[in-house]
């Protein structure tokens, strides 16, 4: 893999990190991204971007490009690099869902591939009229590039992110795919097309949910269902297991995590 492949990855999901912070502050009325630069101890680093508002309780939009001589998952694989964007919003308002999304590409000595994709997860108060439009413009997106994507795909998401224990899907559904590669080109045309389209995804329905009404009893669901998300990230998601036997950054592994939350 040339130098160049791995640098038009990382600066297409740095480029992509500053759309999605300027997007998301725009709904804020006063507080701003706090980024926090990180080093990784092998090779590289990345960036933790964190907001604390009246709107977005806690959204961090984070950028890693990292390397080193052992792949964490396999040590058979030799050295690996590794680079992406992953974002996670916790609203303030509990009729606004919270989002995720992921895009990475990874490299060891033998094999390339890309992987991510994006979720909503509504927490306590599902909407179809916003499902719908999730879904819609990401089959839209995946229809663009091949119509076999999104069936796959969204399927795909139905089963990783599912809570065994709790016995159901943590949201919605969305898109989920892993060791994508027919090609350099192809994977990253599938990886920039989604995000492109993620912003069309998911701002319209903050838009409509960030000014609704809610009551005491909304605020304590919402609480009690973002306890099903800590779990989920806890004990399944491959980024957090990736995170940490890899040795990055603990705060930017758990900057997915809820500021508050209720069992």
């Amino acid at each position: 893999m040339t130098r160049e492949k791995r640098e038009a990855a990382s600066q297409y999901f740095l480029s992509l990190r500053d759309k999605i912070i300027h997007s998301f502050e725009e709904l804020e009325p006063s507080e701003r991204f706090h980024k926090e630069p990180w080093n990784y101890e092998q090779e590289g680093g990345g960036e933790i971007s964190l907001l604390r508002g009246s709107v977005f309780e806690k959204a961090a939009v984070n950028f890693s490009a990292v390397a080193g001589p052992h792949f964490p998952l396999d040590e058979r694989e030799g050295a690996f690099y590794a680079t992406g964007i992953s974002l996670i919003t916790h609203m303030k308002n509990p009729k606004a869902p919270t989002v995720h999304m992921n895009l990475r590409f990874l490299e060891t000595k033998e094999k390339s591939w890309f992987g991510g994709g994006y979720d909503l997860t509504p927490m306590g108060f599902p909407f179809n009229e916003d499902k719908e439009h999730f879904h819609g413009v990401a089959k839209k997106t995946l229809d663009e590039l091949d119509p076999s994507y999104y069936p796959l795909f969204s399927k795909n998401a139905e089963e990783y992110f599912y809570i065994p224990h709790r016995k159901k899907e943590r949201g919605v559904g969305g898109l989920f795919f892993d060791h994508f590669y027919p090609s350099f080109e192809e994977g990253f045309k599938l990886v920039t097309s989604l995000g492109q389209t993620f912003l069309d995804a998911i701002m319209p329905i903050l838009r409509r949910r960030i000014g609704m009404s809610y009551q005491e009893e909304d605020r304590e669901l919402q609480l009690e269902m973002r306890s099903h998300y800590v779990e989920f990230n806890l004990l399944y998601d491959r980024g957090t297991r990736f995170g940490f036997l890899s040795k990055g950054n603990p705060k930017a592994i758990l900057s997915s995590m809820p500021p508050l939350v209720k069992w």
